[in-house]
């Protein structure tokens, strides 16, 4: 099997030769031919990292069979949803992928359906945790008095409709309202019963 290794540090280069001396010799150890490392020294909280973006380029293209990592925090830290969809993004590729540290992590082994069967679940469980919590937070704000959504408009329904009378197209209506064109529209069909544009 040909085998990529990714590695992320924050700063220390004996730290990121120590994951990759592991990982190399886990990979030697599992009979996987390593062709390709990739490593970033930077924070784990975002996906804009350099070698982690080739890393997925080279995924699409086949140019690995696995992935080894040194544990899921060092391939991601954007949180758990993130993190997982990582995971089935390289599944996606045909890309198979391994926790050095974690071995329960292991999408090579027998219980490989039920790995990516539990992080579905999960998956899903944070997806339904963060609609939660977004909706406790805008129930709070209107608790707290705050309007949400976009201000209302103050539409002058008459003024809209005698400088439609006075021949205006909707355009100039818009200009000398400060309206948008499809609201004073809107607002005329309002304001005028049996009106069909």
């Amino acid at each position: 099997m040909r085998a990529a290794l990714y590695a992320r540090v924050s700063t220390s280069e004996q730290e990121n030769e120590n994951q990759l001396a592991q990982l190399r010799q886990f990979a030697a150890r599992s009979g996987w031919q390593i062709v390709a490392e990739y490593c970033d020294k930077t924070s784990g909280g975002t996906s804009n990292r350099t070698e982690f973006k080739t890393m997925f380029e080279d995924a699409s293209q086949r140019r690995f069979d696995v992935l080894l990592f040194w544990s899921l925090d060092r391939l991601s830290r954007e949180g758990v949803l993130e993190t997982l969809q990582h995971l089935q993004r390289l599944t996606s590729y045909g890309i198979a992928w391994r926790s050095f540290t974690e071995q329960y992590l292991d999408s090579t082994g027998i219980f490989r359906d039920a790995v990516i069967g539990i992080l579905a679940v999960i998956a899903k469980q944070e997806r339904i945790r963060r609609s939660e919590r977004t909706v406790a937070g805008l129930q709070r704000a209107r608790r707290r008095g705050r309007v949400l959504g976009r201000p209302r408009v103050a539409v002058d329904h008459n003024l809209i409709r005698s400088l439609r009378t006075a021949g205006r197209s909707w355009t100039q209506i818009a200009a000398e309202t400060g309206l948008t064109r499809s609201t004073v529209q809107r607002a005329y069909c309002e304001g005028v019963e049996g009106y069909a544009e």
